[in-house]
């Protein structure tokens, strides 16, 4: 609904960002002939010929005084994004798009992207099919204390 796409743009934007530049946009997409195009281009993203939704995230690209650091915090919104997205009991799958050059020219043609801005992913939104449960992937061999 449109209240849950607020819910899950409000989350995505209150991800934290380096100096607080904030450099992510979004693109809501509810066109289900983009969202096939979307499939033409990125080869694991057969899911969004059922989802109901899905959301392109794009960075603003560094310029000489700007934040190198857009892919983290682009990434941090995605991941709220995610977190919303469970949380309404709602499924999100995200695809991912930057670094492959081919599928950023390919989003970029489907929603006519200028260079000022790079999609880094897409994130899937629907009604899951099944629910998988909790998973765990907690590995203590990779917990350190003080030092490797």
């Amino acid at each position: 609904s449109h209240d849950d796409m607020e819910i899950i743009l409000r989350a995505a934007m209150a991800a934290p960002s380096a100096n607080n530049r904030q450099p992510w946009h979004f693109i809501v997409v509810d066109d289900r002939e983009k969202m096939k195009k979307i499939t033409e281009i990125h080869p694991y993203s057969s899911m969004l010929n059922t989802a109901s939704a899905c959301i392109v995230v794009l960075g603003e690209t560094p310029d000489e005084g700007g934040s190198a650091y857009w892919v983290q915090d682009c990434a941090a919104a995605t991941e709220n994004m995610l977190l919303a997205i469970a949380n309404l009991g709602l499924g999100g799958v995200w695809l991912g798009v930057h670094p492959r050059q081919e599928r950023e020219q390919g989003l970029r043609e489907i929603f006519n992207i200028g260079d000022d801005l790079t999609p880094l992913c897409v994130v899937a939104v629907g009604v899951p099919d099944e629910h998988k449960g909790k998973i765990d992937r907690f590995n203590a061999e990779r917990v350190y204390k003080n030092s490797m």
